[in-house]
């Protein structure tokens, strides 16, 4: 899903929020925005908004589970353990993507 991803500034992102607030992606890619910015709070409302739509969402989970850990919260493992069993190379596919 990050590999198509299409908003590069959190405007952007908004933007594509703001057009498409039912769509998992729509909230996926901003909360991956705001995870590499640091905006923790903001990224797991937006991957809470995606999980909403998709419950099975690995990038949802695995961005959640991410900012959560970064929170220094040890639920984020639960969720980066259930996006790891949806997809195995999730952790891999951030990676790419600067999200360690």
């Amino acid at each position: 899903m990050l590999d198509s991803c299409d908003c590069r500034r959190t405007a952007d992102c908004n933007e594509m929020v703001k057009l498409r607030p039912n769509q998992p992606y729509a909230h996926v890619i901003r909360g991956f925005a705001r995870l590499k910015a640091g905006q923790l709070d903001g990224a797991i409302a937006d991957y809470n908004a995606a999980l909403r739509h998709e419950a099975k969402n690995a990038s949802a989970l695995y961005g959640r589970g991410m900012a959560e850990l970064k929170k220094h919260n040890p639920r984020g493992n639960a969720d980066v353990a259930a996006a790891k069993a949806i997809k195995p190379d999730i952790a891999e596919e951030f990676a790419r993507y600067g999200v360690k």
